[in-house]
């Protein structure tokens, strides 16, 4: 078994918390924030089984500028 360490974003979209991981894609949510974390793990566990990853993967955190009206 592995064990590997990935970001977890998460914010609020009405009533409902928003967890996603950014290196693999992955998005769940729930009614609290230990919940939409603990989703995200399950979602990022099933995923990682059926399409693994490379543990060397690059990881690359930048911020982007976005005009809109």
């Amino acid at each position: 078994m592995k064990i590997r360490s990935f970001t977890a974003i998460i914010y609020k979209e009405d009533e409902m918390y928003i967890a996603e991981c950014p290196e693999v894609g992955t998005v769940d949510q729930g009614e609290t924030i230990e919940k939409a974390i603990a989703n995200l793990q399950e979602a990022t566990k099933l995923y990682l089984e059926e399409f693994p990853t490379s543990e060397t993967t690059p990881r690359y955190i930048t911020s982007i500028k976005v005009s809109y009206a």
